[in-house]
């Protein structure tokens, strides 16, 4: 029971609140505190107050070097002695240990994710702790209580959250360290790396705010989390020349400094914060060395943030809402795709994926914030290509659980036969889908719509399209066999003629804006699906005359690739290992029936392809390899080479079909193909 003549909350503390130490907090119409209904306890307010020692008197000497001591960021821990404190070093000179005691305006202050030495674990609905117990919502919005091991904040009436303080984790004593080292690798090129960021990365990737990047990098490099840090900086060098300044100096140590920044990531997973996952993303989109283990502990990180929930009603601040849904969206693209290049499981269930649409508001920034200095990137066109990339995504992640996952793959090969009709029946919604999102594309995202002295990233998101439907074709053209339905045979193989020829002609179609702008970490994997395409309609063509076309258009995609990676293109390395992979399989198929010795070079194997010294099979049927045969995974790693931009092909350009299909001149996306079971050619159409 509550003590009859109780001093108001504002006075002084419970007994209970003064001896934890803790913010004694008394909802309205209530007679305790919250606290002490937590635990079923009273709340009095008997015990008197302990009498607080003077602090010794100081000569002006000592107090000087007690007050440097205070303020750098470097001081250590009272709570754990050896630990070093995150304090930070304001503008004025004052430390302080969190953002909610900074003096004068920030962007920082009631921040969840961003805290800076505290990190948040998110209470799902069979953790021990239960936040019902609290009732409803404080009117302040905000309600926290002090727990054994860290503080229970509620963000809503159904949410709650955990702080855990960041002293005595793995790592932490090294932070201050490895951002002295990192800042070091690259003084005293920081500010203008920053600078170039913002000005190329950011707005075809916004996963970070940008203003609240700025407030803290204004105060001191010191305020972030290492690997992110890091990972800002190394996408940034690889812009290096985009800046007078910068490209009349020595460039830093790219390859020391991605090693201190995965170092440092491998440590704050252990702390984790929206930073960990920035950082992660960013470190991805830099080079995909670990993409799917890495992607997996992002993910793992992101449900013990919260990322995956609707945070729209949540009590945090406008901007944190934004980065939220900005940042869990990046991360499930970043699991979708990552999931098609190695060929695993996706690991984010849309049932467990609550994150609404992307909105203008979301976002940082306008065009009103339009960089012009040369070489930047468009921000509302960045905007605009990051939210149908999402679009785009959710299509690949529908495709990949219709027709890719175990139990319908093995549910396919028993029907025999039959397995095509239900592969058709499946991508059928898939197909229609694709053919919506590309419909509804706006003019800005068109491969023409460039402006001088500006890169464009829309490159990226038309080869993610392209990969979509080469991977849907694909699926369909494995399916095929003797047995199938002769004029269903020339359909599929005729639909996936267009695709390849469509492909090749983005391809070609690339402008230097597209190949210098930054692209995303599947660009290399995708640009290889294209070349496994090709391989694989080799293999089955059914006719020698089939066969040299697909031979001649092989050659022609491997010297794109090999002009543009040598022209700085670094990210269409890896297609073109994997063409080279794909190359020597078919060769090593056709030994058997071929007299010659066969070259060793890839790039001697596919000439001799040109030249007719391999004869294709007159039957489909010769050369069927399996999915693990053609899979990238079994080949060079795209992440063996990092890159910076990206291309795409004419959406009106013409081609000569070989002699066994019909030649068109039309835009692949305005015709209608049938795929029909038994002569039908109704069942579905795009």
């Amino acid at each position: 029971m509550a003590s009859p003549n109780q001093p108001k909350r504002k006075d002084r503390p419970c007994d209970a609140c003064r001896k934890r130490k803790s913010r004694c907090v008394i909802e309205e119409e209530s007679t305790i505190c919250v606290l002490c209904k937590f635990h079923g306890q009273e709340c009095t307010f008997i015990q008197n107050p302990q009498s607080r020692k003077r602090k010794p008197t100081q000569d002006p000497d000592d107090s000087e070097t007690a007050k440097r001591r205070h303020s750098s960021s470097s001081a250590r821990s009272k709570i754990s002695p050896g630990a070093q404190m995150r304090v930070i070093r304001t503008t004025n000179g004052t430390g302080v240990e969190e953002y909610d005691d900074l003096e004068g305006p920030s962007l920082l202050k009631k921040t969840l994710g961003l805290q800076n030495k505290h990190h948040s674990q998110y209470v799902g609905a069979t953790r021990g702790l239960e936040p019902d117990l609290l009732g409803q919502l404080s009117t302040t919005g905000r309600s926290e209580v002090q727990l054994t091991e860290g503080t229970l904040r509620r963000v809503s009436s159904t949410e709650a959250f955990l702080l855990l303080p960041d002293p005595g984790t793995q790592g932490y004593s090294d932070e201050l360290d490895d951002l002295d080292a990192i800042e070091a690798i690259i003084r005293p090129h920081g500010k203008l790396l920053v600078d170039l960021y913002f000005r190329i990365v950011f707005p075809s990737f916004p996963i970070l705010h940008k203003e609240v990047y700025l407030e803290k990098y204004s105060r001191s490099y010191r305020e972030f989390s290492p690997p992110l840090l890091a990972a800002v900086y190394l996408l940034a060098l690889q812009y290096w020349t985009y800046d007078n300044q910068l490209s009349r100096s020595t460039k830093p140590d790219v390859l020391e400094l991605e090693k201190l920044a995965r170092k440092a990531l491998g440590d704050t997973i252990h702390r984790p914060k929206l930073s960990t996952v920035q950082a992660g993303l960013l470190l991805l989109q830099h080079t995909d060395t670990d993409s799917a283990e890495l992607t997996a502990q992002l993910i793992s990180v992101a449900y013990g943030l919260g990322l995956h929930l609707d945070a729209s009603n949540w009590n945090i601040p406008d901007w944190e809402k934004g980065l939220r849904k900005r940042l869990g969206w990046g991360l499930y693209m970043q699991d979708k795709w990552s999931s098609l290049g190695s060929g695993r499981p996706s690991l984010i269930n849309s049932a467990n994926w609550a994150l609404q649409p992307v909105t203008n508001a979301d976002f940082p920034e306008n065009a009103s914030h339009e960089d012009e200095q040369e070489g930047s990137s468009e921000v509302e066109k960045g905007r605009i290509l990051f939210s149908h990339m999402i679009a785009l995504s959710q299509i690949l992640a529908d495709l990949l659980d219709t027709v890719f996952t175990v139990k319908t793959t093995r549910d396919i090969a028993d029907a025999g036969p039959n397995g095509l009709s239900i592969v058709l029946e499946k991508v059928k919604p898939v197909q229609l889908r694709l053919k919506d999102w590309f419909s509804s594309l706006p003019e800005c995202l068109s491969m023409e719509a460039t402006k001088v002295m500006k890169l464009n990233s829309v490159g990226y998101l038309r080869l993610a399209y392209v990969a979509t439907e080469i991977t849907l074709h694909r699926r369909i053209l494995l399916t095929l066999s003797p047995a199938t339905d002769p004029q269903l045979y020339r359909i599929c193989r005729s639909v996936a003629h267009e695709r390849f020829i469509f492909a090749i002609d983005f391809v070609q179609s690339l402008k230097p804006q597209h190949l210098s702008s930054f692209w995303y970490f599947a660009s290399p994997q995708n640009f290889a699906l294209i070349g496994v395409f090709g391989t694989l309609l080799l293999s089955t063509a059914s006719t020698l005359e089939e066969a040299d076309f697909y031979r001649t258009k092989l050659r022609e995609y491997r010297w794109i690739l090999r002009i543009n990676s040598e022209n700085g293109a670094r990210y269409m390395k890896p297609a073109m290992a994997l063409l080279d992979a794909n190359t020597g399989l078919l060769t090593a198929k056709a030994e058997s029936s071929s007299p010659q010795p066969l070259p060793t070079n890839p790039a001697d194997q596919l000439q001799q392809f040109e030249n007719g010294s391999v004869q294709s099979s007159k039957h489909p049927e010769h050369f069927q390899f399996s999915n693990s045969h053609l899979s990238p995974t079994e080949f060079a790693s795209p992440s063996q080479y990092s890159f910076d931009t990206q291309y795409y092909p004419s959406q009106h350009s013409t081609s000569t079909s070989p002699a066994t299909f019909t030649s068109s001149n039309l835009d692949p996306q305005s015709q209608e193909f049938g795929y029909g079971m038994g002569g039908n050619t109704g069942l579905w159409s795009y």
